[in-house]
């Protein structure tokens, strides 16, 4: 067996493991969009405390609706897989830089597993970034 056959994903060539790879696909993207999406509209609900709490760690809150419009809209453009890579790109910058930013005590656990779960999460971006959004996805529909 060669290198290339061992580092190549098989096609799938049923139509059920493909209706499967798409589902999974697009359940992957949701999951990982949601806590995006329930926090950009958490930040609107609370708004001044928010702000707040970014001047408190030395980020201007002037940065907020930014912060919003990126959590929100890079949110439900990732869900319905609309310029996934760049969004996916951005959305992982994000997550790193704010895992910096906010979660930067590793003395404290739970610091430390909220820094690590930023990290993971934007592992899953950049496979997105990698890969696509796949067949479930407005990208694949404008490529047709």
């Amino acid at each position: 067996m060669t290198t290339a056959t061992l580092n190549s994903v098989p096609a799938v060539s049923t139509p059920i493991l493909q209706t499967t790879q798409n589902v999974t696909e697009l359940s992957g993207r949701v999951l990982l969009a949601a806590i995006f999406l329930i926090s950009g509209l958490g930040k609107v609900g609370a708004y001044s405390a928010t702000a707040g709490y970014m001047a408190s760690l030395g980020v201007p809150g002037t940065l907020l609706p930014a912060v919003i419009a990126l959590e929100v809209l890079g949110a439900i453009a990732i869900i319905i897989g609309w310029k996934t890579r760049i969004t996916a790109f951005l959305l992982a910058g994000f997550t790193l830089v704010s895992a910096v930013l906010f979660h930067n005590n590793f003395a404290d656990q739970v610091q430390q597993i909220m820094f690590l779960k930023n990290v993971a999460i934007a592992g899953g971006f950049l496979i997105l970034v990698a890969n696509g959004a796949g067949a479930l996805s407005l990208d694949r529909r404008a490529a047709k």
